[in-house]
Parts: structure tokens; sequence; C-alpha cells
């Protein structure tokens, strides 16, 4: 019996459990890295300030490479083997170490697996661009605004496609990442209709738990922080100096908390709707795209009329028919 996408979500939750480990170990290093900093600049100059932009940059860094160069593993991982349930109805024991080695297999270094990604992310983002400076030489700022939405909603649906047009990659396990990711790309343009009617789940449950997990972390973090009013009151009184309108708003202490507060709500959803929200909606975003191409011959004259749209995949495609 085929794995539905319940069961198929379920069984692939070991890697979101694993990612959100890592996110979270990622954060407690990128807090105490600020911590540190400041607490060194403040008691050896008076300057704590300076040691925490210094502490942003360096917790920054190590936090993008902490994650980049570790998780990859467990999302390509989770996406891999929900293509196999897609593909095969079932899925083995070892879930979590079959998803492993399959992406090393697949892409043998980080490196060609964020080349793939990047050039997906890249293909669609053009698309995205032209669709603003169409608005906006059709119909000046409004137009330029109306097209910037539009960009917006397609940014959204873009990670979608990248994370499907990876299932994708995936499933063409028997042809060149470079070439799966151009029959990804072309799948989506093909069969857009059919994909389109998961869009309104992917914005509704963005949105609804933004509001939920989002405000519950907003409303924590809020109570925390006011266990440390001197704190905030310094922050404050240091923004007070530095300008008008947001600085203004933000030299009010209570405000301060407040803005900072929301700050940690919406990066502890992104964390939580990333590794948990995103992959149950993608399981039934994966199935349809996977589906829709599965029997689909795809001609020259398909990868012919997206070269037209965008640039990044016509280089591709150039690299990929030029190493055929």
């Amino acid at each position: 019996m085929a794995l539905d996408n319940k069961e198929l979500y379920k069984k692939t939750l070991g890697f979101s459990v694993i990612r959100l480990g890592w996110n979270i170990l990622a954060f407690v290093v990128f807090v105490a890295i600020l911590a540190i900093a400041y607490l060194i600049a403040d008691k050896a100059g008076g300057v704590g300030w300076v040691g925490l932009i210094v502490g942003l940059v360096i917790a920054g860094v190590l936090s993008y490479f902490f994650l980049r160069y570790i998780g990859y593993t467990y999302k390509a991982g989770q996406i891999a083997m929900m293509t196999k349930g897609i593909v095969d109805g079932k899925l083995p024991e070892d879930v979590i170490g079959t998803g492993k080695k399959i992406v090393k297999e697949r892409f043998t270094t980080v490196a060609v697996y964020y080349a793939a990604t990047g050039v997906i992310k890249g293909i669609f983002n053009q698309i995205g661009n032209a669709i603003t400076s169409v608005g906006k030489a059709v119909g000046g700022d409004t137009g330029g605004a109306v097209g910037s939405t539009i960009s917006s909603v397609i940014q959204t649906v873009v990670n979608y496609l990248c994370d499907c047009c990876l299932g994708w990659v995936f499933y063409r396990k028997d042809e060149s990442a470079g070439k799966a990711t151009c029959e990804g790309a072309v799948l989506f343009f093909k069969h857009g209709k059919t994909l389109a009617k998961n869009l309104g789940r992917v914005f509704g449950i963005g949105f609804v738990t933004l509001l939920v997990i989002g405000g519950v972390f907003m409303g924590i973090s809020y109570l925390i922080f006011t266990n440390f009013p001197d704190a905030f009151a310094e922050a404050a009184s240091k923004i007070a100096g530095s300008g008008e309108g947001a600085a203004q708003f933000l030299s009010n202490p209570n405000n301060l908390m407040i803005v900072c507060a929301a700050i940690v709500g919406v990066v502890f959803w992104a964390m939580i709707h990333s590794v948990f929200i995103k992959p149950f909606v993608l399981v039934g975003v994966l199935r349809n795209y996977i589906n829709s191409g599965m029997n689909e011959k795809i001609s020259e004259s398909d990868f012919d009329e997206l070269d037209k749209k965008s640039a990044k995949f016509k280089k591709l495609h150039g690299e990929v028919k030029a190493g055929a």
C-alpha cells in the first residue's frame, strides 16, 4: 500500500527533529558569542557596544557555515526520502541513514549541492525581478509596487519550487544533476496550473503559524525582557541620540522590548516553520510535482522556451548540452 502524505511526513520527521536540534544549537552559540564579546569589551574598556558589533559579525559567519555545511545534509536527505516514498510507495527501515547516503551519492560535495540549488533559485528569482520591472515600466511607481508584491509572492513559492526541483534531481538519479535541474525548472512552467492549487495552503498555513508560533515566542520573550529593565533603558538611551523616526520610537525602553521580542518571535517561527511546518506542506506539493512529470516527455523546444525567460537557465542549459 502506497504511503499517503501524512504517513510520509511522519516517517521522515526524524530529519526535522535533527534539523531543529542543529538550529537551536546554532542559536545558542550565536547568543553566547554575542554575550561573551559584549562582556569582554565592556570589562576591558567600557565599550560593550563595540564588542557587540564584533560579536555579531563573528557569530553571523559561524552560524552561517554551521547550518550551511552541516544542516544541508538533513534537509536534502528529507527531500530525497520524500521523493523515494512518493515514487516507490514505501521507505526503508533506516530512513535517515539511507537519506544521507543518497545525498552523498547524488551530490559528491557540498559545493555541487549549493551550485544546483543556487541555479534553481536564480532561475525563478530572475523571473520574479522581470515581473517587477515590467510592472514599473507599465504603471510607474504604482505598477512597480504591484510588481514587487507579485515578486514577493514568487519568492515564497520559489522556496518550495527549489525543494521540488531538488526532489526531481533525486528522482532522475541516472541523469546529471545539471540536466535534472533543467528538467525540474521546465516542469514547473509546463504544469504551473497543477501546482498552483497548493499555493493557498502554502500562504494560509504560513500566516497562521506566524501568528500562533511567533506570537507565543514573542510573548515569552517580552516577559523575560521585563526582568532586565536597566539593560533596555541603557540601550534605549543610546538609540535616542542616533536620529529620528524609528530611532525615536526605539528610544522608549518598552517599545524596544516589544521590537526585540517580535524579532525573537519571528526567528523562532522561521526556525520551527522551516523544519516542521514546511515539510508538512511540501509533501503534498512535491507529490503533485513529481507525479506531473513522471510521464512527461521534455523536448528540446521546452528547454529553448525557458532559455528566453532566464539567463541563468540558459547558461546552465548550455553547459549541459556542451557536456553531453
